[in-house]
């Protein structure tokens, strides 16, 4: 049984994204086309996360998870900046499907600021994620990982998860500032991790499993089995790997744990997080 955490979806003939490009990515992607690829990789529920800074989408992906038996939970956003954060939040959990909502998550990467997570406001945003019992998701890159780590640090009582293991840099091999600041973060029982995306961070045409072992084994050491769960990135995943590439990668790499961790990245650990298996 696998519970996919990181997936996305996106309709260009609703909302086109400039961040969109490229032949493979550059289409459509439904929940139609995700459900035979669960089907036929034993994906029983999945995570549906944001994938653009627009208030109007996650209203319609909690419609898309009301009437799918797949998706589990949604991963929206919201203005953490906004004094209304928490009135949009319970809006959100009030609307059709807001049972859904399990998570919020900002494109952190994309900020200029390396300290834009330890702004105040953000902070107070953040608080009122928490106070509605939602998680936040982390999405970082490597050298916005100091402000992470203060900020879970001051928000004690806020369950974060790191997208992608705040994407390390395979391609380069140069791991080591990454994993230091990976392990300072974990030190901090607030925090989860996905493994995810790390085929997209690797050599897209050459990358192979061993590329992603050298940080699956720096997560796993850091968050143990019991902060740790498993998640495509469909369909970016697809520039460097097909659905059940990612999964067989996966596999190969928890090969060595005992069967109930292996359940617990695949399935246990976002099913707890998440609340998809309740």
């Amino acid at each position: 049984m696998i519970v996919d955490a990181h997936h996305h979806l996106w309709d260009l003939r609703v909302r086109d994204q400039e961040w969109i490009t490229g032949p493979v990515l550059r289409r459509n992607y439904l929940v139609s086309d995700l459900e035979p690829l669960a089907e036929e990789f034993g994906v029983v529920r999945t995570v549906l996360v944001q994938t653009i800074t627009a208030p109007e989408e996650t209203p319609e992906f909690l419609a898309i998870a009301e009437e799918s038996a797949l998706i589990g939970a949604v991963v929206g956003w919201v203005d953490l900046t906004s004094p209304g954060v928490g009135d949009a939040l319970e809006g959100l959990k009030g609307g059709f499907g807001g049972r859904w909502l399990k998570g919020v998550r900002h494109q952190v990467q994309g900020e200029p600021d390396p300290e834009w997570l330890c702004r105040k406001d953000v902070w107070r945003g953040l608080a009122a994620v928490g106070k509605a019992g939602l998680v936040y998701d982390l999405l970082t890159l490597p050298h916005q990982l100091p402000a992470a780590r203060r900020t879970v640090a001051a928000l004690p009582n806020v369950r974060f998860v790191v997208d992608h293991c705040s994407k390390p840099p395979l391609a380069s091999g140069e791991l080591d500032s990454w994993a230091e600041m990976i392990r300072s973060l974990a030190a901090h029982e607030n925090v989860f991790c996905k493994v995810s995306g790390l085929v997209t961070e690797a050599s897209w045409d050459s990358w192979t499993v061993g590329d992603l072992r050298r940080a699956f084994e720096v997560v796993l050491d850091a968050f143990g089995v019991e902060r740790l769960m498993f998640g495509s990135d469909w369909p970016v995943c697809l520039l460097a790997a097909g659905y059940g590439d990612v999964v067989g990668a996966v596999r190969e790499l928890v090969g060595e744990l005992s069967e109930g961790e292996r359940e617990m990245v695949f399935a246990g650990v976002a099913g707890e997080v998440y609340g998809v298996l309740g």
